[in-house]
């Protein structure tokens, strides 16, 4: 024969189990929370890591630099400017951005040369020219190709051969990027522009 559970022992019983499952799903969801939010925070790291390493690859070799940058103060340079009647001077101030110290001392062997280039490049604009800003930033990077001229890797002169002009270009383009990954220079800019 059955005998009947005592209320008060089926109390006690349900009182012990019950809270044992409350806990047991209390300790589950929380193993669950932390494990979603790990997962969150490795996607996350994962997703910033492969942004950052694009951006790297995007970047030329020259601009991933470690040191701070080097600037090279050229003497302010007067010249006269090609507009009609010859009447119209420039005295433009240029600083070199150089990659570290030990270019510096790279660049001083060519200043000369450099200094000479930049003059015969400002005497050949006109002051309507020099005075808009997309006429400075052409200067600028027209002295800047300038600085890069004697840390060239090849010769200046016409390629070998018969070359399709795609070829040329796609060559050119080569050359360009391996002088500007190579070159001690990394920037031009003017410290004082005055056209008069």
């Amino acid at each position: 024969m059955a005998t009947k559970p005592d209320p008060e022992k089926t109390e006690a019983i349900d009182a012990v189990i019950k809270p044992g499952k409350s806990k047991k799903r209390l300790v589950v969801m929380l193993v669950v929370l932390v494990l979603v939010i790990g997962a969150a925070a490795g996607a996350w790291v994962y997703i910033s890591k492969k942004n950052a390493s694009e951006a790297d690859l995007e970047m030329p070799a020259h601009a991933v630099k470690k040191t701070p940058p080097v600037f090279l103060a050229l003497d302010n340079m007067v010249v006269n400017l090609a507009d009609p009647g010859g009447e119209k001077v420039a005295q433009v101030g240029i600083t070199l951005e150089l990659l570290d110290s030990k270019a510096s001392d790279k660049v001083k062997v060519y200043l000369p040369s450099v200094r000479s280039k930049i003059l015969l490049l400002i005497s050949q604009r006109e002051s309507g020219e020099l005075l808009s800003l997309a006429g400075k930033e052409k200067l600028a990077a027209d002295v800047l190709a300038e600085a890069l001229r004697p840390f060239s890797l090849e010769a200046e002169g016409k390629p070998e051969g018969a070359a399709s002009a795609n070829e040329t270009k796609v060559k050119k383009k080569a050359v360009e990027k391996r002088i500007l990954e190579d070159s001690p220079v990394a920037g031009v800019h003017f410290y004082s522009f005055i056209v008069q």
